[in-house]
């Protein structure tokens, strides 16, 4: 049997595993997702003329706990469909979404059995965490993997980012990356993209769009939660340590950007475009304000990038499997006494992310010259 073949069997049996779930948990009227949910019911307040940013009616406080919508206008109108489904199959299409958009991402990746591969990352805490909840993360990775390595012309380069910007704002950060990468037509449709579907939020919905960039956007809701264990940022790393200030957030951040943006250009220089893509997917993750664990699911393209090179995959599974973090105590602010050792437990998403960019620094620097020819020849041969 070819590899197709075998592909295929195993896709279609994890479909028909995960619709299953969803079957059983619609039947008993079990509740299931809570993402999903939250999407749904953004959705549901829409058709309903309700405020998107009060508590949300159309949540099942058994399964969502009063969740906000966090989410832009435009994103609402995006998951307008999702209220013609009951709540279990929106989250078997955002389950069935994930899986196959980390088999995408991983062909891009790894040129080697994507689909064993992907059965094996499934132990890792970013990917059952995001099906779990129904997240729309791996979605949003796909769209930004597909924009920035394409598989064929780059005719609508840039739209795909845009439009993955329009529903969560986070990928705004890869707008930049197409310029530092050369790509200028490719964003500035980005931006025209993002801004139009913005412009249809403020025109269909304007006074949620008002709130939602007033107020809302920067309407710190988690501001308790900032220093919880989930939060794996630099931002929540520093609340553990227990400093406050923004100042030393925002400089961090700041030089988190700065050394990112100079390892994206010469990546990008030496024909490496995947690493560099990586690159500013980890700037985004550790500059964020937020970044729950579940937001990691990047580490699947990294393992797949890092596919048969020794130990490095094996690394990152150690890191990202969850174990480290669900040592500690978490939750009522519990982190602000943990030991040296619960620190490093802790906050091993942030330090592995810091780690992996110091290291990638200094090879840079003390190996200056030419492109990585094995790289560029490893991407030609997959595209």
């Amino acid at each position: 049997m070819d590899q197709g073949k075998k592909a295929s069997i195993a896709l279609l049996a994890v479909i028909a595993g995960l619709t299953a779930i969803a079957g059983c948990r619609w039947l008993y009227g079990l509740p299931l997702g809570v993402d999903s949910t939250v999407y749904r019911a953004g959705a549901l307040a829409v058709l309903r003329g309700q405020p998107l940013y009060d508590p949300l009616l159309a949540l099942d406080p058994e399964s969502a706990l009063e969740l906000p919508f966090t989410y832009p206008p435009s994103a609402a109108l995006l998951f307008l469909p999702l209220a013609l489904f009951p709540a279990q199959l929106v989250w078997l299409l955002f389950a069935v979404g994930t899986v196959l958009a980390l088999w995408s991402v991983l062909r891009r990746f790894s040129g080697t059995r994507p689909v064993l591969l992907l059965v094996l990352l499934a132990v890792l805490e970013p990917v059952w965490r995001s099906i779990g909840l129904g997240q729309v993360n791996a979605l949003l990775m796909a769209l930004v993997v597909w924009d920035v390595l394409p598989s064929r012309d780059r005719r609508y380069g840039g739209v795909l980012i845009g439009l993955a910007a329009a529903v969560k704002l986070t990928p705004l950060i890869f707008i930049p990356h197409l310029f530092l990468t050369g790509r200028r037509a490719d964003g500035f449709r980005a931006l025209a993209a993002f801004s139009g579907a913005s412009a249809i939020g403020a025109l269909v919905l304007p006074g949620d769009s008002a709130r939602y960039w007033t107020s809302a956007v920067v309407d710190n809701r988690n501001a308790g939660s900032v220093g919880w264990v989930g939060n794996q940022s630099l931002h929540g790393m520093l609340a553990r340590f227990g400093v406050t200030s923004m100042a030393w957030y925002a400089a961090l951040a700041a030089l988190c950007l700065l050394l990112g943006a100079l390892l994206v250009r010469e990546f990008h220089r030496r024909g490496d475009p995947r690493a560099a893509l990586l690159v500013t997917a980890g700037c985004a993750l550790l500059v964020s304000p937020i970044s729950w664990t579940h937001h990691w699911i990047w580490v699947v393209a990294l393992a797949g990038y890092l596919a048969g090179r020794r130990a490095a995959p094996a690394g990152a599974a150690a890191v990202f499997t969850g174990l480290a973090t669900a040592s500690v105590p978490g939750g009522g602010h519990r982190e602000l006494s943990w030991s040296p050792i619960q620190m490093v437990l802790g906050n091993a998403y942030v330090l592995a992310a810091l780690a992996a960019g110091a290291v990638l620094t200094v090879r840079l620097l003390i190996r200056p010259g030419g492109r990585d020819r094995t790289s560029r020849d490893r991407l030609s041969a997959k595209h």
